[in-house]
Formats: C-alpha cells, sequence, structure tokens
C-alpha cells in the first residue's frame, strides 16, 4: 500500500471505532501494521497506535492499550511535539486511573500538567486538573478534589470551553453525590445539561440525565428515577448514541431490583448484558453478570445464581478487577449459606474478608503515595508562579522602559531593531527656572517633584498616543507616530502639547514651584527610531526633525508653545488651534526659519 492508502485504511479504521466494531477495526489495523510503508510516514504511525491504544482500552485490554499510547509517545517525544506529548501523557494516566492505578495515573497526569504549564498550553492544564480531581474523587479525597475540579473550571471558563465547562461541573454535581449533598448534586448536574443542551452535546447531556436518575434512585424517588434514565436512552438513540445505552438500562434493573420487581429488574440487565457483549464491554458484562446473578438469588434460582456469578468471577479474574472480585465472593458465601453448606460459606466469606481488607490497606497506601506527589505538585506550583511573578514583573518593567511593541520584539528574540518613518511629530518641552531652583532643593525634593511633573506628562501621553522617548534633567521629549503610527500625529501632538502647558497649577506642587512655567517646541518629519545598547536598552530617534524639534523648544519663550512653518501647516485645518505667525528666527545649523505660536483657538 501507498502512503495515501494507508492514510485512506487509517481513516476507515477510524470509522470503525466510531461504530464500535471493534472486531472489524483489529483485522484493518493489523493489516496495516504488516505494511512495511506505514513506518514511512510518522503521521500515519502516531494515528495509527493511537486508534490501536483507543480500540484496546475500549475492549479492556488494558496493557496492550498502554503499550501502544507509550509508542505513540515514543514517536512524539522524537520529534519534540510538546503539545503531542502532553495529550499521549494524559492519555495514559486516564488509562492508569480506570484500572485504578492511581499513583502510577498520578506520575503521568503530572508530567502531562508541567509540560503543559511550561509551553502554556491552558487546554492541557484544564485537562490534567480535572483527572487529577477525579483520582482524588476515586480515593474519597473530597476537598482535594474539589480544588482540582475548580481549578479546571476557571482554565474553561477563560478559555471559554463549553465542553469543559460541562465536565466539570457534572465532576463537581459526582463529588457532592458521594458526599450525599443530593440537592447539590442535583444542582450542578442540571447545569452541566443546560450547558450541554445549549451546546447541542448530547452525547453529555445524555450523562447528566442519567445522574440525575441516580440520585433519585438513592433518593428512592423510583418513578423519577426511571423518568431520568429513560429521557437518557431516548437521547442517545435519537441522535446515534444507541451503543451507549448500557449503563443506563443497567440503572433501570437498579431501580426495579430496589423495588423487589425481579421480573423487570432481569429484562434490563439481560438487555444490558447483550449490548454490553456486542460492544466488547468487559467491565459492563462483568458487572451485569453481577447483577444477574443477584436476582437469581433473591428468586432462589441457585443454579442460575451459581452459572451467572461463576462467568462474572471468570471476567473479573481476566481483568483484575479486585472490586468485581470482591462482590463475587460476597456472593459466593451467601449462596453456599442457603444451600447451608456453611463450611465453604465461611470460606468465601474470609476470603471476601480478606480482599476487602487488601483493598482498603491498597486504598491508603495509595493516598499515602498521592499524599507526597500532592505536597511536590504544589511546591513545584509555588516554584512556577514565583518564576512566572518574578518575569511578569520584569517584562512591566522592560514595558515601562521601552515601547511595549519594542519590548515584545527584543524579548521574542530580535536583536538589531532601527526603522525608518517618513512622518511623525516631536514634542521637546523644558522647565524654564527648575535649574536655578534645583540648587535651593534638597535631593528628596528634587527628585519628587520632577516625579510629579513627569508622571503626569506620561499620563498625558498615553491619553494622546505619544511614546516618551527621555528626559534629560527637566527637558522632556516624546514622539507620535512611532513605533504606532497614527496618520493624524500632528493632531495628537498639539493637543498634548496644549495640555503640557497648563498642568503645572494643577499639580498643586510646594509654593516655591509657583512661578515656574513650560517652555515647548513641535516640528514634524522623518526620523530613524532604533534601540541602542546591549545590557541597557534605550529606544532612540535621530534625524534632521529631531534637532529641529529641539531648536523649537530652545528658541521658544516660557509659557509658550513654538512650532515649525512645517507643523503649522499639517494642522491648520484643525479650527480649535490657533496658529500666530512669529516671524524668522535664526535657527542653529538651519539659518532662518518662518516659525509660529500655537494657542488654542
Amino acid at each position: 500500500m501507498t502512503v495515501e492508502e494507508i492514510r485512506k485504511q487509517i481513516q476507515h479504521l477510524e470509522e470503525l471505532l466510531e461504530r464500535n466494531s471493534f472486531d472489524e477495526a483489529l483485522a484493518i489495523a493489523n493489516k496495516i501494521l504488516n505494511e512495511p510503508s506505514v513506518n514511512t510516514d510518522t503521521v500515519n504511525l502516531v494515528k495509527l497506535y493511537s486508534l490501536l491504544g483507543k480500540l484496546y482500552e475500549n475492549t479492556s485490554k488494558f496493557t496492550e492499550a498502554i503499550e501502544y499510547n507509550k509508542k505513540v509517545l515514543e514517536l512524539q517525544k522524537l520529534h519534540n511535539n510538546k503539545v503531542g506529548i502532553v495529550d499521549c501523557l494524559s492519555t495514559i494516566g486516564n488509562i492508569y486511573e480506570s484500572i485504578s492505578d492511581y499513583p502510577t495515573a498520578f506520575q503521568y497526569l503530572k508530567e502531562s500538567l508541567d509540560i503543559s504549564n511550561e509551553i502554556e498550553y491552558n487546554i492541557g492544564i484544564a485537562r490534567n486538573l480535572g483527572n487529577i480531581g477525579i483520582i482524588y474523587l476515586n480515593l474519597s479525597d473530597y476537598q482535594i478534589a474539589l480544588e482540582y475540579f475548580e481549578k479546571a473550571l476557571s482554565y474553561y471558563e477563560e478559555l471559554q470551553d463549553y465542553v469543559g465547562i460541562a465536565i466539570n461541573v457534572g465532576n463537581i454535581g459526582n463529588l457532592f453525590r458521594h458526599l450525599n449533598e443530593y440537592s447539590k448534586a442535583i444542582e450542578y448536574y442540571q447545569k452541566a445539561l443546560d450547558i450541554n443542551s445549549k451546546q447541542r452535546k448530547y452525547d453529555g447531556a445524555a450523562i447528566n440525565l442519567g445522574n440525575i436518575g441516580i440520585v433519585y434512585y438513592y433518593l428512592q424517588n423510583y418513578e423519577l428515577a426511571l423518568e431520568y434514565f429513560h429521557k437518557a436512552i431516548a437521547l442517545k438513540e435519537e441522535h446515534g448514541f444507541k451503543n451507549k445505552i448500557a449503563f443506563n438500562l443497567s440503572s433501570i434493573g437498579n431501580v426495579y431490583f430496589s423495588m423487589e420487581d425481579y421480573p423487570k429488574s432481569l429484562e434490563y440487565y439481560h438487555q444490558a448484558l447483550q449490548l454490553n457483549t456486542e460492544n466488547h464491554d468487559k467491565r459492563g458484562v462483568g458487572f451485569n453478570l453481577k447483577n444477574l446473578a443477584f436476582v437469581y438469588y433473591c428468586l432462589d434460582d441457585i443454579s442460575q445464581s451459581f452459572d451467572f456469578i461463576n462467568q462474572c468471577w471468570n471476567v473479573a479474574k481476566e481483568l483484575q478487577d479486585q472490586l468485581l472480585e470482591m462482590e463475587c465472593l460476597e456472593l459466593y458465601s451467601m449462596l453456599h449459606e442457603k444451600t447451608k453448606d456453611f463450611e465453604q460459606a465461611m470460606r468465601f466469606f474470609r476470603r471476601f474478608v480478606s480482599l476487602k481488607d487488601s483493598i482498603n490497606s491498597q486504598d491508603a497506601k495509595q493516598k499515602a503515595l498521592l499524599f507526597d506527589q500532592k505536597r511536590q505538585i504544589e511546591e513545584d506550583e509555588k516554584s512556577r508562579l514565583l518564576k512566572l511573578a518574578r518575569f511578569q514583573e520584569q517584562e512591566r518593567i522592560f514595558h515601562n522602559i521601552l515601547p511595549v511593541s519594542i519590548a515584545n520584539r527584543l524579548i521574542e528574540g530580535e536583536t538589531t531593531i532601527a526603522e525608518s518613518y517618513e512622518n511623525v511629530s516631536i514634542f521637546f518641552s523644558d522647565i524654564v527656572g527648575f535649574t536655578e531652583l534645583s540648587s535651593q532643593l534638597s535631593p528628596s525634593e528634587l527628585v519628587v517633584a520632577l516625579n510629579t511633573i513627569f508622571t503626569a506628562f506620561d499620563r498625558i501621553g498615553t491619553k494622546y498616543g505619544l511614546e516618551k522617548i527621555k528626559t534629560i534633567g527637566d527637558a522632556y521629549m516624546a514622539v507620535c507616530g512611532v513605533p504606532e503610527q497614527y496618520e493624524d500625529h500632528s493632531l495628537r501632538t498639539a493637543k498634548f502639547a496644549l495640555e503640557i502647558a497648563e498642568i503645572l497649577p494643577k499639580l498643586r506642587l510646594k509654593e516655591r514651584f509657583e512661578k515656574l512655567q513650560i517652555r515647548i517646541g513641535l516640528h514634524c518629519g522623518g526620523v530613524v527610531a532604533g534601540i541602542i545598547g546591549e545590557r541597557k536598552f534605550a529606544y532612540d530617534v535621530w534625524g534632521d526633525a529631531v534637532n529641529v524639534a529641539s531648536r523649537m523648544e530652545s528658541t521658544s519663550e516660557q509659557g509658550r508653545i513654538q512650532i515649525s512653518e512645517q507643523f503649522a501647516k499639517a494642522i491648520k485645518q484643525h479650527q480649535e488651534f490657533s496658529v500666530i505667525p512669529r516671524g524668522e528666527i535664526n535657527i542653529k545649523g538651519k539659518g532662518s526659519m518662518n516659525t509660529f505660536w500655537l494657542e488654542k483657538a
């Protein structure tokens, strides 16, 4: 087969898995595996191994499922596909969780979570937090489980991932159900149901209908329980999920069993068993074999009960499901007691108690291991948050020193930044008399005054889109149109200058600053802008236009704004300004130039 033919076969394999045609899917998969060309295309190979992992997981062959997912993991690591690694680690962790190997599951999910945090893969973070929460829920550590569900929920809400939101809201409902807080459980299931219905996720909606039914079953409200189980089945059948109704059929069987309507109970357990068998769901098969054995026990049909519990025992041993084994041992003891074989009844009862104690001991060990792992993950999270806080603070300082767009380019690795701008507006100002006054000020008074004044300048500059370039003593330079470009840069700069000219009285400085006035100069033209320095970065602009703007300020008068003829032409159409000719003045390096005073109209 060619690479393209293999791709089509893999697509067919995926369709077979969607239809639960596992035998046919396995035959197709083995055929593809025997093709030498399958190894020449990594994409095909990853997809094939992933589907085989899914196939074996769905048929309860968990060892094989883990094996193929680990092959996927090797390929993803080989190509350094971080997102693929995250997803694969999470899948393996979930398989270990499904077979109750919680410490191993936690290790895989923790590694997946760490990489997700490293690459800021928020959907991976959300999924892993939710999956870790499920582990703690299964171990009845409800407080920690709730913490993880709530963390996951916050990520899903930020991502606006409504499917993820519904899953975690449903998980919180499961938690409250385990705590016997049934009204809260129904509240959360209903929230999840509403979200799924709105998003047309009918499989999720059906799950929540079933969960609500379970709560009513626990409350012994059998009428409502049956109503919700039947609603779940109807929804699944309507939207093509008929192969997923076995659990709901078993739940209906449970209701009738509790009502002691054993014929009805047998009817639904048999339907569920048949569907489990067709879907190769061995866990479901074992679960319903056990249910049938208990019903026949209640009907005093000892032969049938023994027949079904023997089949269940074989499935439990094959799956290495100790909980199912424990329930089988309990029923064996009950059956032998019913047949007056008390010696055998006691033997099975002792085995039942021994296995139960062993399971409880294993749970305790797993909780202890998970406690250590949780402590480690908390320490890692504190370290990560500390590093993140430091980085964010460094980034904030960097953004204060440089224009945000320029700072981001440096962070992303650019080393040389230099660009030409055809037309920008340049602002220079100086505080007349500040130099003389500074000799009378203490260092702290000087710094506080300048900080107050220039902070106000910065705030007004942000309002109009000007970028502060530098301050030298009491001189201030800003540019509009660099690096963010504005067509109306001259208008923005004129408004900025007029507001700056009136700012000092509004700052409520000490009395000695009352007589200070600002001298301003404006010009527009072409400049070159860029970064200078390797360690102490500075963003600066150069060009003849900068020199002219500086001269506009130095030859201006206190309390006034002097503008060049070029700047005057740029704003002449704006009626809000008054442009008053000053006449010709001598500009160093330029000779005589016509200049103007800028005032409010």
